[in-house]
């Protein structure tokens, strides 16, 4: 028994000195002596296989050794320990000496940049900026816009409808009527906001921005409708800009039309933001219905207008040349660093 006592001393003590420093080996060597299946252990029950008179004496010599074997781990494991931490500590050291980091710097959302932008364009024309809510009544956003109730835009499978019979605003138009009902003519306004619809695809969004213009006053005309989009669109782009005017539908003006702008992302060649025409579709135009102007006390007779929309992150896309709108709302910094405010 003697024998074998040293024989595993010297083995456990060869293979604590080869653990070295390293916690996880530590404590496969106290397993392989001390664990329910070790060596030292498996010495105890092998106690019963020797004679009586033995067994006090070589039980003592067994635990002896697991005392001392015990000792002996318990201060390497506390060494490895220590010794982990200290090159953990040493890892995290801060260089003090070492120049700081930049910090990143912040920019505008590029479809705020350029909502901002198109408010500077309309101020320089003498536009005045509105805003309204987002929830609307029928009325505001249908019925005083000659929508009447079987109208297509009403259908649930495009507005979002809630409980209380209320929706979403499917446009910002009701900022218009509600500036007509608490304004009486000349009005030169615009209302930029976020609008609703159910829509999701790499050009349409279900929720996205929306800017609509509004004059109204006597005598005002087509000609003033044309010469407002081409002040805007040569204000915003530039002189190289080309737009043009398609006979449109919209029930709440008449004549109405819708315009598009040479597309720039492809120059006008074609690409998959334009589907393949080399023109993109800004919005509807037209003169104010005087239907329109009856639902807010407005004489129809005496005064005209033109109203016209268009959507923010399209102007964005284009401007930056992004093709899927889609990344404009998916917040990946990646992305958006690539947009920093210009000066």
């Amino acid at each position: 028994m003697q024998s074998t006592l040293q024989k595993i001393e010297r083995e456990f003590e060869a293979a604590l000195a080869s653990a070295g420093a390293d916690p996880k080996v530590v404590d496969e060597v106290r397993v392989r002596y001390l664990g329910r299946k070790g060596e030292i252990t498996g010495l105890m029950k092998q106690l019963r296989e020797l004679p009586k008179d033995q067994r006090k004496e070589a039980g003592q010599a067994i635990n002896r050794l697991k005392r001392s074997v015990q000792e002996r781990l318990e201060n390497a494991i506390a060494a490895a320990s220590s010794a982990q931490r200290d090159a953990a500590l040493a890892g995290e050291r801060a260089d003090v000496t070492l120049p700081p980091l930049r910090p990143w710097a912040g920019s505008l959302h590029p479809v705020t940049q350029t909502r901002r932008e198109l408010e500077r364009v309309f101020r320089d024309l003498g536009f005045t900026i509105e805003d309204g809510p987002e929830v609307e009544d029928d009325f505001h956003n249908f019925q005083a816009l000659n929508m009447p109730p079987d109208h297509p835009a009403r259908d649930a499978t495009d507005t979002f409808y809630l409980a209380d019979g209320n929706v979403l605003r499917t446009h910002t138009s009701p900022v218009q009527i509600r500036t007509m009902e608490t304004r009486r003519p000349p009005i030169k306004m615009i209302c930029p906001g976020r609008v609703y619809r159910r829509d999701l695809d790499a050009t349409h969004l279900p929720m996205f921005h929306q800017l609509e213009a509004l004059v109204v006053g006597e005598a005002v005309s087509m000609a003033d409708l044309k010469g407002t989009l081409e002040a805007l669109w040569t204000g915003f782009y530039g002189a190289e800009i080309r737009m043009r005017l398609r006979p449109g539908y919209f029930p709440f003006v008449e004549p109405g039309c819708e315009y598009d702008i040479s597309c720039r992302v492809c120059g006008g060649d074609g690409c998959r933001v334009c589907k393949r025409s080399g023109w993109i579709e800004l919005g509807g135009a037209g003169m104010v219905h005087p239907a329109v102007f009856e639902a807010v006390g407005i004489d129809p007779q005496r005064y005209s207008g033109f109203a016209f929309g268009l959507g923010i992150d399209r102007i964005a896309m284009m401007r930056h040349g992004i093709d899927d709108l889609r990344l404009l709302m998916e917040n990946d910094v990646r992305f958006l660093r690539q947009f920093p405010e210009q000066p």
